[in-house]
């Protein structure tokens, strides 16, 4: 492989292929040099947008990672991945990715449907018979079935754990399954199944659950020999680190008008891991893109799979995990449309990070944007948000690397 690095301040360029294990920079914090100069004044330009973005928000560290046709085309890396040590953001440093897993979730989900051991049409409760504790007012709990949790659609609500967990010594999310399944006597299914959108991580981890009741593996080692490991996604993990990766994990901060606070680090998901417990470099994540972006059938899902899981299924509220008026919900990825272009991704938001993965299937191009901090619009109109900023990000890179 090619490789280019060029180094001057925050940010590393590399250009060269995505092959597993080939990613310059890949888990070495000495990589953290930034290009005096691009080769291509299109990537300069997003660059600087993007950078000038950050500092507008207040953001403390983020990253930053463009591929066109399985070759990076951008890497930048800015700020501090610890602010009270001032350590900076590298190559190598570690992102909460948040709900981007469920897109994981959604390709373990296509892997047991085209080995035979599920149908998308089959109802939840055939896997999780536990469900049948749950209130539908409009029926059989049987009209919800997996295709519907994939797309958001079976009418459960959107928070999983409804019920406290605001103070420093709670759990930060349920930590078994038993705890969710005692819930679901007081759970309604809101509307008919398959009628219309709502954002819903139970429904999420109902999914999770059917992964590990057919696999016999836990949700984590399941994806992990099954995705990551042929995808050579070596140093992506869920929940808390390996130890000789937590130097490397990032510290997350909520910045507001009154200052900088650090969230909770190195904190457990629990029984939402197949919501948002993956974590990694976009090095990782980078690999992901290019998987995704691939033409040919591979060890971990057949191309035709995936086309179906960015088909369509049902109209998206803007809002709800999803930006936009022109936006769909397909299976466990959303199909959007900024000025014309189509773009498939998932956004990531909890505990302080905030990330977005996109891809132009046209053009082969896909990127991976992650931020460790969430911040809040100033009251007076001076600080965008985090979400603001990445909306920026998407605008840059449209105009300057899609559009032209």
């Amino acid at each position: 492989m090619t490789r280019k690095l060029y180094r001057a301040g925050a940010t590393i360029v590399i250009a060269g292929s995505l092959a597993a294990g080939s990613i310059a920079g890949s888990g070495d914090p000495a990589h953290t040099g930034a290009p005096a100069s691009l080769a291509d004044p299109a990537a300069d330009a997003v660059l600087a947008g993007y950078r000038a973005a950050l500092k507008q928000s207040g953001i403390a560290g983020s990253s930053l990672t463009i591929v066109r046709d399985g070759r990076t085309l951008l890497a930048a890396t800015e700020g501090l991945q610890n602010v009270e040590r001032r350590e900076p953001v590298t190559a190598g440093t570690i992102y909460h990715w948040a709900s981007i897993t469920k897109t994981f979730t959604g390709i373990a989900i296509m892997q047991l449907r085209d080995r035979g051991l599920l149908s998308l049409d089959d109802p939840v409760v055939k896997y999780v018979p536990e469900l049948r504790l749950a209130h539908n007012p409009f029926g059989d709990i049987a009209q919800v079935r997996i295709r519907h949790l994939m797309s958001h659609s079976g009418g459960f609500r959107a928070s999983t754990w409804p019920w406290g967990g605001d103070e420093p010594w709670h759990p930060f999310e349920p930590t078994s399954w038993t705890q969710l399944a005692a819930m679901l006597p007081y759970t309604d299914v809101q509307f008919a199944p398959g009628s219309k959108y709502s954002y819903s991580n139970p429904g999420v981890i109902f999914l999770g659950r059917i992964i590990e009741s057919l696999s016999g593996d836990d949700y984590e080692v399941y994806v992990t020999k099954n995705i990551l490991m042929p995808l050579g996604m070596h140093e992506t993990f869920f929940d808390r680190a390996p130890y000789y990766l937590l130097p490397r994990r990032s510290h997350s901060y909520f910045r507001e008008d009154d200052g900088l606070h650090e969230a909770r680090f190195d904190f457990d998901t629990g029984i939402t891991v197949s919501n948002g417990g993956l974590n990694a470099p976009l090095t990782d994540m980078a690999k992901y893109v290019s998987f995704l972006l691939g033409t040919d059938d591979n060890a971990v899902l057949k191309r035709s799979s995936l086309e179906e899981m960015w088909t369509p299924q049902i109209r998206a509220a803007a809002g709800e995990g999803v930006n936009g008026a022109e936006s769909s919900a397909g299976l466990s990825f959303f199909v959007e449309h900024w000025s014309g272009v189509p773009l498939i991704g998932h956004s990531g938001s909890q505990n302080g990070f905030i990330s977005h993965l996109y891809l132009h299937r046209p053009s082969r191009t896909g990127w991976v944007v992650s931020m460790n901090t969430d911040t809040a619009a100033a009251k007076d109109g001076s600080r965008p948000s985090s979400r603001d900023v990445d909306m920026t990000v998407r605008k840059l890179i449209l105009e300057h690397l899609i559009k032209r």
